[in-house]
């Protein structure tokens, strides 16, 4: 497991008002860390501030696994049974939309 999936609660989890005042020592930790920080209001998390490469990162696995969740179902529909034959589909296509040949 990579670092920047550990939080460490005494240094990434802050008020909202404590990140304001020292915004770019933050910013500075979070480039160095890797690790997100969790804002607060109130005591309540409301906010994730994060590296941005480090959240390209993120949005990157979850692409892959939806790929994979698409790549997972086809395999159960296959094996349950649930396909027609590409012919098949591509006739009533073209009979709903009034297409020919």
């Amino acid at each position: 497991m990579r670092n920047s999936a550990k939080l460490d609660i005494t240094k990434d989890i802050q008020s909202l008002t404590t990140f304001r005042r020292n915004s770019g020592k933050f910013l500075k930790q979070i480039k160095k860390s890797k690790r997100p920080i969790v804002l607060t209001v109130n005591g309540k998390a409301e906010a994730i501030v994060q590296d941005a490469a480090e959240y390209q990162r993120l949005l990157d696995i979850a692409a892959r696994a939806d790929v994979y969740e698409a790549i997972r179902q086809g395999l159960e529909d296959i094996a349950k049974g649930r396909t027609r034959p590409a012919e098949e589909v591509f006739a009533e296509f073209r009979r709903r939309h009034g297409l020919s040949r």
